[in-house]
């Protein structure tokens, strides 16, 4: 139903309100063009905030990109701006199967880093993208994120309380001075959220590691993607689509390793 109200009215912005779902449903509906996606629980507030969203912003059809999807990884292009990121977010709540515990400890780590990648990596431009995949093991759950920027070293960040550990309050001093937004303990909330973040010898890549109590559901089922047939007639459209998002990309977004 998405794609035939996107066939008819392109920019259409739609937000799924569903009773139940699975996270092979929301990757589908990104993949259709959907704007958001809500199944309980959810706030009035929170739905209220989305609507607003998708009233007011300008640019959004390109935001969100699935790059590839399996029952236990997905890669995702990111716009970097801050809208499309409490996007990402909340098909993030809608989609995780992780119990709820878990799911906001993993959720919180993740926006507190695609935020620094934002402001710090790309430097809120809408024109570059973020790169994050989820991996979900048998008792493990991985997010990867990777922003366009230079990278950095710990003695560079003395605007976070994680450059400055033994005074956890004197970052906001240089926040202030360099005219950055209050704030600066994401790194350090991320670290107390997750089992592990580790970064790159660039540091503009970054990994979360979450060791799960439960075991994941059964392969086939644990994200809702079911393998299914591929029909003729899919193929040309599925290549097109593959060398879209390879254009999308470019070589220039993200600065190879050394």
């Amino acid at each position: 139903m998405l794609r035939a109200i996107r066939d008819i009215r392109s920019h259409q912005r739609l937000i799924v309100l569903a009773d139940e779902t699975t996270p092979g449903d929301v990757i589908s509906a990104i993949r259709a063009g959907a704007f958001s996606y809500f199944c309980p629980p959810y706030t009035a507030a929170g739905l209220a905030k989305m609507v607003r969203l998708a009233m007011s912003e300008p640019a959004w059809d390109d935001g969100i990109e699935v790059v590839c999807a399996t029952p236990s990884w997905v890669r995702l292009i990111v716009r970097c701006d801050l809208p499309t990121a409490d996007r990402l977010v909340q098909f993030l709540h809608a989609g995780s199967r992780l119990p709820e515990g878990e799911r906001d400890d993993v959720i919180s780590a993740f926006h507190e880093i695609l935020l620094n990648a934002i402001e710090h990596g790309a430097h809120f431009d809408p024109s570059q993208y973020v790169e994050v995949a989820f991996v979900r093991a048998n008792r493990m759950m991985l997010c990867r994120v990777r922003d366009p920027g230079q990278g950095f070293t710990l003695e560079e960040i003395r605007h976070t309380a994680a450059g400055s550990p033994l005074d956890l309050f004197s970052h906001l001093r240089v926040r202030e001075q360099q005219g950055l937004r209050p704030g600066g303990f994401g790194v350090m909330l991320a670290k107390k959220l997750v089992d592990d973040v580790l970064y790159s010898e660039r540091g503009n890549d970054v990994l979360l590691v979450k060791y799960l109590e439960q075991p994941a559901p059964a392969l086939e089922t644990a994200h809702g993607l079911r393998p299914s047939p591929v029909r003729p007639e899919q193929l040309s459209s599925d290549a097109a689509e593959v060398q879209s998002k390879k254009k999308l990309l470019g070589e220039n977004r993200f600065p190879q390793e050394p």
